[in-house]
């Protein structure tokens, strides 16, 4: 992959929360116009990953440049490429759903500020919420609000945490449909999910953190090369990416350990 091809590149990725290690050499590549997914059991170290590619926290050591900036020399260049959905709504509740929308339009110096809130209104179903306070909005609703602010001004790389926390099945179908629609004009995703089977079905590539640091990378086809051959009953079965994520965490704990009984 050329340098122009990328994205995101990490290198050498170390953190530590008073001195208890949380990644220990993290490295990984994200192509442009990709969408990449983080996998990893709580705790894992994700949500640090996605702080740090974002300007939010610092890195203790190792090299992060996004969209070509380093995150620490040039994180202001950084953010003005990128937009971030954590996994909480993080809308002004005193403010409406349209109120919300425009803030953010202003923020990025936007044109046609109504415009853009009113489609993204109307592509996450809330139109008719529109001229409510969010204060009064449900828990999914609110998701869909920011799931929609991260979009205004289409950012060059968008950073989803669990986005799909709080949303019912409906409203997620629809929002991997805008997903793969961003993705396919261009934009880059990065994701963290613990719905494994968005990642199967919406990822070009996914990585496996454990135990502080990306213990495998590739494909979903790469990936199922490392699980056992299909068993052959009366039907094949293939397996599925939450198989494949189990079996490599569970090797990976044997292999770690087989190490500490020696």
């Amino acid at each position: 992959m050329s340098q122009n091809e990328i994205a995101i590149s990490v290198k050498g990725l170390k953190k530590s929360y008073k001195n208890v290690p949380v990644l220990t050499g993290v490295d990984f590549q994200v192509r442009k116009g990709s969408v990449f997914a983080l996998l990893g059991s709580n705790g894992a170290g994700k949500t640090t990953i996605v702080k740090i590619l974002t300007t939010l926290l610092k890195q203790d050591s190792g090299n992060v440049i996004v969209n070509g900036f380093d995150v620490e020399t040039n994180s202001k260049n950084v953010r003005q490429s990128i937009s971030l959905t954590g996994q909480f709504a993080a809308v002004d509740e005193v403010l409406t759903g349209r109120e919300n929308l425009i803030m953010i339009t202003r923020l990025r110096h936007l044109d046609n500020s109504h415009q853009v809130a009113d489609d993204l209104l109307k592509r996450f179903g809330l139109i008719d919420a529109a001229d409510r306070k969010v204060s009064t909005y449900s828990g999914g609703m609110r998701r869909r609000l920011d799931i929609a602010m991260s979009l205004v001004g289409n950012p060059q790389i968008i950073f989803l945490d669990e986005p799909a926390t709080g949303l019912d099945p409906e409203v997620r179908i629809g929002f991997w449909q805008i997903v793969r629609e961003l993705a396919n004009g261009g934009t880059t995703v990065f994701l963290t999910t613990q719905y494994l089977d968005e990642a199967e079905q919406f990822a070009n590539r996914i990585a496996i953190l454990h135990e502080g640091e990306i213990i495998v990378s590739g494909t979903l086809a790469e990936l199922k090369k490392l699980f056992p051959p299909a068993k052959v009953e009366y039907i094949e079965k293939q397996p599925g990416l939450e198989e494949i994520f189990l079996a490599i965490v569970g090797k990976k704990n044997e292999e770690l350990n087989k190490k500490g009984g020696k």
